[in-house]
């Protein structure tokens, strides 16, 4: 049986190695499209920022996520990590070519996320509003 949506979109130009389980874009793609992997370099779009200005830029992201995402992005080549030996330690965090050719990719989607998210969060059926959490599983309210 063959489903057709009537809409014909154009052929995914080499994102079909993303599909196979064991392909190392499922891993990168886990890294960077965790929400605060998203958060943390989109948060770096601007320029170099220390600890404690990601923390609060990401509001809600706890110490320790906090330094396994930048230990996970570093380690992936999306970010620099400049630790400079002055009292009090003093360490800088930055974008690497590789993380700016990312966020340029990543900036479109997020700001169509901030423009629609409100829209999508409080229409009727969205996951989390009443009329969604009344529905049995899997079913929606008439």
């Amino acid at each position: 049986m063959t489903v057709s949506t009537g809409t014909s979109f154009p052929p995914l130009q080499g994102a079909d190695g993303i599909f196979p389980a064991g392909c190392p874009s499922r891993t990168v793609l886990d890294h960077v499209s965790s929400k605060w992997g998203v958060l943390v370099l989109v948060a770096l779009w601007n320029g170099p920022q220390r600890w404690s200005e990601l923390r609060r830029r990401a509001e809600g992201i706890s110490e320790k996520m906090l330094a396994q995402t930048l230990k996970t992005l570093e380690g992936d080549g999306f970010l620099h990590r400049d630790a400079q030996p002055v009292i009090p330690p003093r360490v800088d965090y930055s974008l690497s070519g590789r993380g700016r050719e990312l966020v340029a990719v990543l900036l479109p989607l997020v700001t169509w996320i901030a423009e629609h998210a409100d829209e999508i969060v409080n229409s009727p059926g969205a996951a989390g509003s009443a009329e969604a959490a009344e529905a049995p599983h899997g079913q929606t309210q008439p």
